[in-house]
This record gives structure tokens, sequence and C-alpha cells, in this order.
């Protein structure tokens, strides 16, 4: 009987070890700047973006040639976030743009470029924290950055004045970032959201990817990580979710997303939307990888926002 209890004992040793260091893992290599690849992100949402790339060559090019600027702030918890500003037109209207998972303000947004410049819109691109030129070890998967982008509309106040109309634009953790902050309290100058193929909670998104990519149970690593979270960046994985932040949702919201997305699933898309407090609309691109809607039909993309941005932002 001994023998058996001390069997059963080094068993569950060994399993402890294993998922203590499984959730280490997983949290190295997902929740810290220096070990969150952009490579396997791409790698792991499954866009080709290869086609795409000969048009976004050719919309870099000429939004690098419009006049743009660096702008630094400070967060309210000390660290110096950078964004990019493109000034255009009368300045009455502004787009602060967040992006995705390890990416950086100056690549989700060349392609939506053309059609802000070509509407007017000035253009503010966010590295949101721990991306691009932003400070930060710790990503903040929208929980941190949607207090940041306070800040940010802060700014966009004070460079254009009061009766500037302000946009929020996200795709993917920045979408999850602009939906978090949707309730706050937001200030009158910002009149419209958009969402393209935002998740609802960090802790969700890790166990969809768990589940469905690596084919491993949720418990009790998403405990384990959350735990760790907590410690060291400062929040929970699912303290602040943007399915729950919608219900108290004031401006007007457009929901974008693909319904080929392996890497957010469109579920999350239908499940926020359906909380929405605000006034809301939808839009599904068929055959639409993780973040590739605007490129799959372009045409659709254009016409939902000129519809929805029409009588909120002109």
């Amino acid at each position: 009987m001994k023998r058996r209890w001390k069997q059963t004992a080094l068993i569950a040793g060994v399993l402890a070890a294993a998922e203590a260091g499984g959730s280490a893992y997983l949290y190295k290599r997902t929740m810290k700047r220096n070990n969150a690849k952009v490579e396997r992100t791409m790698k792991m949402a499954g866009t080709d973006w290869n086609q795409y790339m000969p048009l976004i060559q050719k919309r870099k090019d000429y939004m690098l040639s419009q006049p743009h600027e660096d702008i630094y702030k400070r967060s309210g918890d000390g660290l110096q976030l950078h964004a990019t500003y493109f000034p255009q037109g009368d300045k009455k209207k502004i787009v602060i743009c967040f992006h995705g998972y390890t990416s950086q303000g100056m690549s989700d947004y060349i392609g939506l470029s053309d059609y802000y410049f070509r509407n007017g819109y000035s253009m503010l691109l966010v590295d949101q924290r721990a991306h691009g030129q932003s400070e930060g070890e710790y990503i903040g998967f929208g929980c941190l950055d949607r207090v940041d982008a306070c800040a940010w509309i802060d700014w966009a106040i004070q460079t254009h004045g009061e009766e500037v109309k302000i946009l929020l634009h996200g795709t993917s953790m920045g979408g999850a970032t602009v939906l978090m902050a949707s309730g706050l309290n937001l200030p009158k100058q910002v009149k419209a959201i958009i969402s393209d193929c935002a998740f609802t909670s960090p802790k969700e998104v890790f166990t969809h990817v768990l589940h469905k990519m690596y084919h491993l149970p949720a418990f009790p690593m998403m405990q384990i990580t959350d735990y760790v979270n907590r410690k060291k960046a400062g929040y929970g994985l699912d303290e602040c979710n943007a399915a729950r932040e919608v219900c108290k949702a004031k401006v007007p919201i457009l929901f974008i997303h693909g319904d080929a997305d392996t890497f957010v699933p469109c579920s999350m898309c239908d499940k926020i939307q359906k909380n929405c407090a605000s006034e809301s609309k939808k839009l599904i691109i068929k055959g639409a990888a993780h973040a590739e809607s605007y490129y799959k039909d372009m045409d659709a993309y254009e016409q939902a926002l000129d519809e929805f941005l029409g009588g909120v932002m002109q």
C-alpha cells in the first residue's frame, strides 16, 4: 500500500511539474515582449500575406511620402508610448488606429491609409505597450491598452481642438482594445468605433488556441498563467472582457470579421455584438482569414465604412 501511495504521489508530482513547466513556457512566449514573435503569430493566424505584398508596398511608399511625425506620451504607469501621426485635410477628423498582437502601428494600417487619406482623416498609428517603439515588458492584450487609448484620445483633442471628431479603429488585439475602451467614460469627441476581428478576452482566445491548435486542456494552465500575470503584469486574463465592456458602450460600433478566421473565431464577434448596448452594425467577409477582411473584399469593407461613418463623422 505504501508503495502504491508513493507511486501515486510521484505521478502527481510529475504531472504538477509538467503543468507548471507548460504554463511557464506559455507565459514566457506569449506575454513577454522579447519572446512574443511576429513570425510565430503570423504562422498561427494562417493568413497568406504574400499575395497582397505588391499592393501593400505601393501604399506604404505613398503613405511614407506624406507628412508625418513621431509622437510620444507617458502612460499612467510611467511607460513612454509612441505613435506615428499623419495630419490630413482640415484636421477636424482623426482616426486613432490600434494594431494586432506582435505587430506595430505602421504595419496594420498601410492598406487602410488609402481610404482614410481619401476621406480627409488625419491618422494616429499607435504602437501599443510592449510593441514597436513603445516601452513595456508585458503585453497588455487590450486590458491595459484601453487606458493608454484614453491618453491618445486626450492628445487628439489637445492637438485638434474641442471640435474634433475622433474615430477608434482596432484590428485583432487592437480591436479588443477599442471594444474594452467602449465601456469607459469616453469624451464626447469620440464618435464611433470600428473593431476588426477582435477577441473577447486574453483568457478566451488563449483557451481557443490551446484547444484548437495544440489540442491541450486549458485547465489548470490558464489558472496558473492568470495568477502569474496578475503578479507580474498587474491584470487578470479575464479581468477585462470585450463582451462585457460593450454592455456599457454609448458610441456606435461597427464589427468586422472574416468567416474563415481560425485564430480568433467569428463566434467571438457574434458574442460581442449580441451584448452591445450602443447602435451597432456587423460585416462578415466570406473566406477572409484573420485580419484579412479588408484585402479580401475591399469594396465591401469600404462600403461598410462609408455607410457606418456617414452619419457620425461628416
